[in-house]
């Protein structure tokens, strides 16, 4: 296997991890639900850039995934305040 794959198994690895320990132990509410749509936002990309081979895709739909991406993650946040 390639190393930036290795590397990023691990770093979705992290991620899950940082996430639950994030919902097990932030006690405010707000503050976790940003942590946690933050962290899952990243792996989203990740995953999409990745895995996906978006990283060779046209502009269009790089930036269409990212404020999509974007508008999702505000509203939810904006939702649980």
């Amino acid at each position: 296997m390639k190393k930036t794959l290795l590397f990023n198994y691990g770093l979705l690895i992290l991620l899950t991890i940082s996430t639950a320990v994030i919902s097990n132990f932030v006690s405010i509410k707000s503050l976790a639900i940003g942590l946690i749509m933050g962290l899952s936002a990243l792996k989203f990309m990740l995953v999409s850039f990745e895995f996906m081979e978006l990283k060779k895709a046209n502009l269009f739909w790089k930036v269409s995934l990212i404020f999509v991406l974007f508008l999702i993650v505000l509203s939810v946040v904006f939702i649980s305040n």
